[in-house]
């Protein structure tokens, strides 16, 4: 089962990227982020006939998932469910082929003094408990998405320099940490353990970025153990980006033996 994720920076921009990477790639599941559209005008007939099921959540102009799969998806619902601000718009679920599936867009957090960051923190922590509602460490689950925050040193370009933006911070990283533990495993460091350069944003404000490998690792694929210990490949696909009028995102792809 081969199933990827892409932070797509608005669906209608990206219709012939995503066109050729299916075509080319023909992954059972794509989850896709930033679609930034209402549902009344996601591109739905761009995508009739590539034999791909698509469910999705958006709001103009800003944020919004989508999840494209070759097996009609069960069970799918949107957003948190714990009483407070749902954003269905960030969060998406689902069984493709008998295995659960989140894809999440989670809150960026503008900047670390900012309430937005606060936001994002209690996000997380939410997020955490809508795991443990509703899933187990020991049963499949695979989430996937822009996690908005890149857990290690090596997962970006400059540590030192980078070390109090909202994507790197501690408190980030500690909020995310105290998801993985909670049962994940980063099914992409499996393969890759201690590897430095692995991207998956590259900032279209920085000249050259992709070329000189100024970027950031914050594009996930996680799984539980028992999924984990099947994963058998997982790589960053450069080819999105470097594609004529990229996102600012490539695709990160894992392959299951399921």
């Amino acid at each position: 089962m081969k199933v990827a994720t892409f932070n797509v920076n608005s669906i209608r921009s990206r219709i012939p990227v995503v066109l050729e990477w299916l075509a080319k790639e023909r992954p059972d599941v794509l989850g896709v982020q930033e679609i930034k559209v209402q549902d009344s005008e996601f591109p739905l007939d761009a995508f009739a006939d590539t034999g791909y099921h698509v469910v999705f959540k958006g709001q103009k102009a800003y944020g919004g998932v989508a999840l494209f799969s070759r097996a009609k998806p069960e069970d799918v619902a949107f957003g948190l469910d714990d009483g407070g601000e749902p954003d269905e718009h960030r969060l998406l679920r689902t069984v493709v082929n008998g295995i659960p599936i989140v894809n999440t867009y989670v809150p960026q957090g503008k900047l670390a003094d900012a309430p937005e960051f606060q936001y994002k923190l209690r996000w997380l922590a939410r997020l955490r408990d809508f795991f443990a509602r509703h899933y187990a460490p020991d049963k499949p689950l695979i989430w996937m998405g822009d996690f908005n925050v890149a857990p290690e040193d090596i997962d970006v370009y400059d540590p030192k320099r980078l070390k109090d933006h909202v994507d790197f911070h501690p408190e980030a990283r500690a909020a995310l940490e105290r998801i993985r533990q909670w049962g994940f495993v980063d099914v992409f460091r499996k393969h890759h353990p201690g590897e430095p350069g692995q991207y998956t944003y590259y900032d279209y404000r920085i000249r050259g970025s992709l070329e000189r490998a100024v970027g950031w690792r914050v594009d996930h694929i996680w799984a539980t153990e028992p999924l984990a210990q099947r994963c058998t490949a997982s790589w960053i696909d450069l080819g999105p980006r470097k594609a004529e009028k990229p996102s600012d995102h490539t695709v990160l792809v894992a392959v299951f033996d399921v």
